[in-house]
């Protein structure tokens, strides 16, 4: 239980979203997603190599690039990819 309050907390602070995959076309899921969260009122940020702006916002090619603080990372890459995008 105590796990599922810090979640709820964190969503209810949190104000920018680094949306690692995040891509310019529609259908794809990390589109949807990311759109529905920036109408909901987050920040979101793009993180994909492959783009320069993506819902209105610049886009960068790494986590590291940012230059402001991220409340969180959601990540929209296959799984082989995940563990290097943590450590960063």
């Amino acid at each position: 239980m105590g796990d599922f309050r810090l979640i709820e907390e964190l969503l209810r602070t949190a104000r920018t979203i680094a949306v690692v995959g995040l891509s310019s076309k529609k259908f794809r899921p990390s589109y949807g997603v990311s759109e529905y969260m920036k109408r909901a009122g987050y920040r979101i940020i793009p993180v994909n190599p492959n783009e320069t702006e993506v819902l209105g916002e610049k886009a960068y090619s790494s986590l590291a690039e940012i230059p402001e603080k991220v409340d969180i990372v959601d990540i929209f890459r296959r799984s082989e990819f995940v563990p290097e995008i943590v450590e960063e």
